[in-house]
């Protein structure tokens, strides 16, 4: 598939490239997102290169991650999301944020209107979210955004050779007022 262009009232969300080496490279190096994301750490010149000149682009075409560069009118980098496929009809949406561009509601409005573009143009009827049981700033995003907290997942996350615990959201096309593409049959509430 060939990127898309998604636009808020805010923001410009597109395809990261070879022009946006350096300022993903510069970004990563607050120790806030290697503490709390897998890429590596230290974070080389050269795998910005690589996430900006392969990773992304690769993913777009395999049609397994779709990643934006979340960038403001006058053309700064806000930060980085991506929804990764994980089974049928079911993405996983990371991402991370500029140190100097958190707090101003960018990540979870970015978050959004790639949600709504998964829910109407790729068939995805779940958007989940995970994050290391303590990474409250990725949960205020999310829950930001609309997504319900479900719960804990023991042992689900490996970061840097450690297992830990994480917390696991949703958001459904139906949170956002949008059909789904498949039918969805809600367990009965219990009583």
């Amino acid at each position: 598939m060939e990127p898309v262009t998604l636009t808020t009232p805010r923001l410009l969300l597109r395809a990261v490239g070879p022009q946006d080496t350096d300022a993903v490279y510069a970004a990563v190096q607050d120790p806030d997102i290697q503490r709390w994301t897998t890429i590596p750490s230290p974070y080389l010149a050269e795998h910005a290169r690589s996430f900006t000149e392969q990773m992304v682009p690769d993913g777009w075409t395999e049609g397994s991650m779709f990643t934006f560069g979340v960038f403001l009118p006058a053309g700064g980098l806000a930060g980085m999301l991506a929804l990764t496929m994980r089974s049928l009809g079911t993405a996983e949406v990371g991402f991370w944020t500029v140190k100097e561009h958190r707090g101003h509601g960018y990540t979870a409005e970015a978050t959004l209107a790639a949600a709504r573009w998964a829910f109407t143009r790729m068939a995805i009827d779940r958007v989940e979210w995970r994050a290391e049981v303590g990474n409250h700033a990725s949960r205020a995003v999310a829950e930001r955004a609309g997504f319900t907290v479900e719960g804990v997942l023991r042992s689900c996350l490996n970061n840097r050779g450690v297992r830990r615990d994480c917390w696991v959201g949703s958001l459904l096309p139906s949170d956002l007022g949008l059909p789904s593409a498949a039918p969805y049959l809600p367990a009965p509430a219990r009583g």
